[in-house]
């Protein structure tokens, strides 16, 4: 690893254009009418990979990282093609992207918003890169998709659920495929009622950064309109490893349910702390006290062993769904099969987005036949399409926001192997976490025109 935090895989393309206070390295001629940022003009195209390889969330990236690997290869005509093969739109062939074959760099975003951006910054203007995808922190897909908007090049975030990425901090150049904390609480909320009733009094923990904030919002809301009542709310560092200062109030609060608005290492040592501080044993209000995460995946119950176990949340995708849920959710088998035999295990939701996203990317360039960014914009904008795992999708043209599905999931109490560590409760509908594009926990924020760069 080079001391700017990337490695690069794939031709070096140099240059210096000055625009929108980014040095873009690759473009047509200034007085072009289809100039823009880093066009391939040789054999290859190169795309820029950013994702945490350390940090709290390295986990995520490092899955991250495995999926954009295996949609290179699907994408040059590698394996056996993976989701292009049930993917609704059939113009990705295996030749590349229009032709070129794709390379590509990657950076580590350290889970900082800094770092990230300067990652990027370096695969837009020293490695040519024509888009940017990737992350796991909200912090750092809002910082990267405004730098992506100010250079000229399409950004297609990763595992961001943060409100702000497609609420106020969204940018026209910028797409959002995974879900957001709202729908995560619209999901929730009915389940929680059913297991636990509409009287509740709720502790909070929360992740002090924009996901933490909004997905707190959105679970508040969503439960106080149950008849919750919320006990109090806490910010936590990012960088905390150990959570037993904030743990132990919450004996004396008066609370009967811990909501952890953690993520990544930070959901599986808070957790930790309170399974240690006997919480899950606790009667409170004559209640058995509840543990809830809204957000978690298969990597985090795997980091959190048996102390998973019954916890409620949600998810974005699970690689059983197909299989439980049946042939609305066709592409997860293929995408599992082909993540299997490179990698030896199932892949997990971080895996399944930034794989789709990648398609995605690949199949708006190819049938908007540029990489023009706004006309990948346009292609994207209001794209309806079906096989990538998820059932019938949208792209929404209001904010670039993926509505589609929810699943609403616990850890397993008898998991029959390492990697069954979630079973799904039930799968949510579009339909029922779809929000208008003025809703108020989205509002403030101006989509904007698409930059060129050029």
């Amino acid at each position: 690893m080079s001391k700017s935090n990337f490695t690069r895989r794939g031709l070096l393309k140099t240059g210096a254009v000055g625009s929108a206070g980014i040095a873009l390295p690759t473009i047509f001629t200034a007085g072009s009418a289809s100039a823009f940022t880093n066009a391939p003009t040789g054999g290859s195209v190169t795309l820029g990979f950013n994702v945490p390889q350390t940090g709290p969330y390295a986990d995520e990236g490092a899955d991250e990282l495995r999926a954009y690997e295996l949609a290179v290869e699907h994408l040059n005509g590698g394996g056996d093609g993976g989701m292009l093969s049930t993917f609704s739109s059939k113009v990705l062939d295996g030749t590349g992207i229009l032709g070129k074959k794709v390379e590509f760099v990657t950076g580590d975003t350290q889970t900082k918003s800094d770092a990230a951006r300067a990652s990027a910054k370096s695969m837009i203007e020293k490695d040519g890169a024509v888009m940017i995808t990737g992350g796991s922190s909200s912090g750092v897909a809002v910082a990267v998709q405004g730098l992506c908007q100010e250079a000229g090049v399409i950004f297609m975030a990763g595992l961001t659920h943060s409100n702000d990425t497609t609420g106020k901090d969204k940018k026209a150049n910028g797409f959002r495929h995974f879900f957001n904390a709202y729908m995560s609480g619209a999901a929730l909320a009915p389940v929680l009622r059913s297991l636990y009733g509409d009287d509740r009094r709720a502790y909070h923990l929360t992740a002090d950064y924009t996901w933490g904030w909004t997905q707190q919002e959105s679970i508040q809301a969503a439960t106080e309109a149950l008849g919750w009542e919320t006990v109090e709310n806490v910010l936590t560092p990012l960088a905390a490893t150990d959570f037993s200062s904030y743990i132990a109030p919450v004996l004396n609060s008066g609370a009967d349910v811990l909501v952890l608005n953690h993520y990544g290492g930070n959901m599986v040592n808070s957790l930790t702390n309170a399974v240690q501080f006997g919480l899950r044993e606790k009667q409170v209000n004559g209640k058995n006290f509840e543990i809830v995460v809204p957000l978690y995946s298969e990597l985090m119950a795997k980091g959190a062993g048996a102390n998973i176990k019954g916890i409620v949340g949600s998810q974005n995708w699970d690689w059983k769904l197909e299989n439980q849920m049946g042939s609305r959710y066709t592409g997860t088998n293929a995408f599992v099969k082909s993540f299997g035999e490179k990698y030896g295990f199932p892949p997990s939701q971080a895996a399944q987005t930034c794989y789709a996203q990648a398609l995605l990317y690949a199949d708006a360039v190819t049938r908007a036949g540029s990489f023009d960014p706004c006309a990948v914009v346009e292609a994207l904008e209001g794209f309806e399409f079906d096989g990538l795992g998820n059932g019938p999708t949208l792209y929404r043209a209001d904010d670039h926001q993926c509505f589609k599905d929810v699943l609403v999931v616990r850890g397993a109490e008898n998991p029959s192997n390492e990697f069954d560590l979630v079973e799904i409760v039930e799968v949510t509908p579009a339909e029922q976490v779809t929000y208008a594009p003025d809703h108020p926990m989205f509002a403030g924020g101006d989509l904007g025109s698409c930059n060129p760069g050029a």
